[in-house]
């Protein structure tokens, strides 16, 4: 192509020959303070990129997925969750010809405003903030608080009005504005049932006998051919469509899968034993700093008190939070 053809130009050509008329283009970027373009990234590669980059992404790596601090190299972090499903949302966007870049830049977000300890940690901050506040604790909202106000110091990412409505939308009753935003809110499930499955199996809270049989018949019996069979009825079926859809029989597999994963697992015996440690110290955490505030960073000079109280726990690793936790509530000595 010559070389008087401008990046975006040919990004614009490209996209108008090759992909979906659902897609979502990446020209013109929508952001809440205009800035000129880049001359080598779409707007939502710059999105994808400044995500990569934050603090709050590292973070994922020490924040826990289901199982708190566990013992093994190989169970799933908040960030190797938010990777698979980045792969798995990916494949699907490329098969249905929409816009991979946007994809990939909501999936790398949507769970950057998860506190510590999972499930578990997300309920008890709720709980805390209703309480003592009047307000709760959505890790979506906050995600989007994370992108929007508090990284970079308080200046925020800036990011994309797609990318910031499929960060928000990713859970809860609202469908995002994009069809690849829908992507991620589905892949999401599709990633974490299964491979919360694999963990639970390598923890010994399940045994394989124990998965139910009709689903597992249905959908496969290892997790790559499960996510396989899911993401082959989404494809085909979204494009049946014109939306994000499963078909009737797979989805509710899918959907009795996860509520056997909310009973056995997620609100199983095991978890119930580590919500009682986690809500000791995420609620001592939020007692202490509610009443020493002048302890606390200001990132958002605007934030309440209780807000920044919620910012500053939820950007806690697990690790960290235990630390703060340790440091103000065991005498000194007694750490030696």
């Amino acid at each position: 192509m010559p070389a008087t053809v401008s990046f975006e130009d040919r990004i614009r050509a490209w996209e108008d020959e090759f992909l979906s008329e659902y897609a979502t283009h990446s020209y013109p970027a929508s952001r809440a303070v205009e800035e000129p373009d880049s001359p080598m990234r779409t707007p939502f590669q710059r999105d994808r990129d400044r995500i990569v980059h934050s603090k709050s992404f590292r973070r994922l790596k020490h924040k826990t997925q289901v199982f708190v601090a566990p013992e093994g190299d190989h169970y799933r972090t908040r960030l190797t969750h938010t990777l698979e499903a980045c792969g798995i949302a990916r494949t699907v966007a490329r098969a249905l010809g929409l816009n991979e870049d946007l994809t990939e830049a909501i999936g790398l977000g949507h769970d950057l405003g998860h506190p510590p300890f999972g499930h578990a940690g997300e309920a008890t901050l709720d709980e805390a903030l209703r309480e003592r506040c009047g307000i709760g604790f959505k890790h979506n909202e906050h995600s989007l608080r994370v992108v929007e106000v508090l990284e970079r110091d308080g200046q925020g990412l800036n990011l994309t009005a797609q990318v910031r409505d499929g960060i928000l939308n990713h859970t809860g009753p609202n469908k995002p504005g994009t069809l690849e935003g829908r992507i991620v809110k589905l892949v999401d499930r599709v990633a974490y049932i299964n491979h919360d499955i694999d963990d639970a199996l390598r923890a010994g809270i399940l045994r394989p006998e124990d998965l139910p049989a009709a689903e597992i018949e249905l959908l496969g019996p290892t997790g790559s051919l499960r996510i396989d069979t899911l993401v082959r009825d989404i494809v085909e079926r979204s494009s049946e469509a014109g939306d994000i859809v499963q078909g009737e029989e797979i989805g509710m597999a899918m959907l009795r899968l996860r509520k056997f994963m909310f009973e056995r697992v997620y609100l199983g015996p095991e978890a119930q034993r580590e919500h009682k440690r986690v809500e000791r110290a995420l609620r001592g955490l939020f007692d202490h700093y509610l009443e020493s505030p002048d302890e606390l960073p200001r990132w958002d000079p605007t934030a309440s008190e209780c807000q920044r109280v919620a910012d500053y726990i939820a950007g806690m690793t697990d690790r960290y939070c235990i630390a703060k936790f340790t440091e103000l509530t065991i005498p000194e000595e007694s750490r030696f």
